[in-house]
């Protein structure tokens, strides 16, 4: 029974499916228990957390990466599917804060000073709290010494750092300096990514790391925390 749970908890976050109204990738679903009803349903019957987060929510979540890498899904099915596992993280938060387990890590998310777009930003913060990740997200336009002093009170693992115009990404390297200066620089990862952005830049303001996408920078993260616990 158990197994079955989490089964159709992977399945539907692959059809993008938050609750029992939705449609999915195939017909005939509405109706069904969604991500957020089978969730609840899985802790009402005693399944661990850890197994409802690793095996259901990232699993579908990787199923779903694999399909938008081979151009099976696009944006709004992906989006999709973020949303429903970053709900059931919602569901499953006060629970873990309770029982002491550890969620993958925290992250502050932020667009430049003088840098009004968000679309990416927000795309990389659904993938990161659907992959099991706390997010704060600062907002676009924010000021160096803001993101700064956030870093300094949430004390995060992790620092995203996004623009999409070349007149604002050498904000980017501000906020790294600024670190720095702070005494900061050395408690905290630093990825970045936008339009204009590339591996070589990131290197040259002394980032951790570069995503070109959602996807990837879920998977530089992921890279970041696994060498931070060796």
């Amino acid at each position: 029974m158990s197994e079955d749970t989490i089964n159709l908890i992977r399945e539907n976050v692959i059809q993008g499916r938050l609750t029992k109204d939705d449609e999915g990738m195939e017909e005939g679903m509405v109706g069904q228990p969604g991500v957020t009803e089978l969730v609840e349903k899985a802790l009402a019957s005693g399944l661990s957390m850890q197994e409802i987060i690793t095996k259901g929510l990232s699993g579908g979540m990787s199923i779903v990466g694999q399909k938008f890498e081979a151009g099976e899904y696009f944006i709004p099915d992906m989006l999709a599917s973020a949303e429903a596992v970053g709900a059931a993280m919602e569901i499953l938060q006060p629970g873990l804060a309770a029982s002491g387990i550890q969620t993958k890590g925290t992250i502050i998310v932020a667009t430049v000073k003088d840098d009004l777009h968000d679309i990416g930003k927000n795309i990389v913060s659904i993938l990161l709290r659907g992959a099991g990740y706390i997010v704060k997200d600062l907002g676009n336009n924010i000021d160096t010494q803001v993101i700064v002093d956030a870093v300094r009170e949430e004390k995060p693992q992790f620092l995203g750092l996004s623009a999409l115009l070349t007149s604002t990404m050498a904000r980017m390297g501000d906020v790294i300096q600024r670190l720095e200066e702070n005494g900061l620089r050395e408690q905290v990862k630093v990825v970045v990514g936008g339009a204009p952005v590339s591996e070589e830049f990131a290197r040259s303001i002394g980032a951790d790391g570069y995503g070109a996408d959602g996807f990837q920078a879920v998977a530089v993260v992921e890279g970041l925390a696994s060498g931070a616990e060796n």
